[in-house]
């Protein structure tokens, strides 16, 4: 089986984990993610936070965000501004209005101010303890990552946001996939590694 079709196949069994996750445990994980992440991970003051508007049965990063912005830390959004580039990431704040994006994305508008993110918080379909993370296939955060990574400005640290049930044995990988700093789940946070 090639990389693509053990991918595809891990897809389908992921979503299924997700989405059942979500049922059970909802809005009621996202004060917990906030928790973790504000315990576990060292936040240069200052950093730029980017996190993403949740679609379908994703685990939802906005208490995080909204803690972050609380604390002084500059918030931003992903914007898919050309297909098969990397993210661009915007500025967002509480109660900014979110315009609709490709894919279902919801982003702020074209507008708000460009921002550099030192962390970025990455949805996911499943995660495993190496770091690798299983996304939806159109790798943009894989571009994003490497093009952040290899601008060697500032230390990226990528944490993958999930519910423990997505978590995966071993996921398979191929050489343009972007392995995750740190991940976090409503049972904790740990770094990768």
């Amino acid at each position: 089986m090639s990389v693509a079709e053990a991918k595809n196949a891990a897809r389908i069994a992921a979503r299924d984990r997700r989405s059942a996750a979500q049922a059970i445990l909802g809005t009621d994980a996202a004060p917990a993610f906030a928790r973790h992440v504000f315990e576990a991970i060292p936040l240069v003051p200052g950093a730029v936070i980017a996190g993403y508007a949740p679609i379908s049965s994703e685990a939802d990063p906005m208490a995080i965000l909204r803690e972050a912005d609380a604390r002084g830390f500059p918030c931003a959004l992903p914007s898919v501004e050309a297909p098969a580039s990397p993210l661009t990431f915007r500025r967002w704040r509480p109660d900014d209005p979110l315009i609709d994006g490709p894919h279902g994305t919801r982003a702020p508008d074209v507008g708000a101010p460009i921002l550099m993110p030192q962390v970025v918080i990455v949805p996911l379909l499943a995660f495993d303890r190496a770091g690798r993370r299983l996304g939806y296939g159109g790798g943009y955060y894989d571009r994003t990552l490497a093009f952040l990574r290899a601008r060697g400005e500032n230390t990226i640290l990528a944490v993958g946001l999930a519910f423990s049930a997505q978590e995966a044995d071993e996921l398979p990988e191929d050489s343009g996939d972007q392995r995750l700093d740190w991940i976090v789940t409503e049972r904790g946070a740990w770094p990768v590694g």
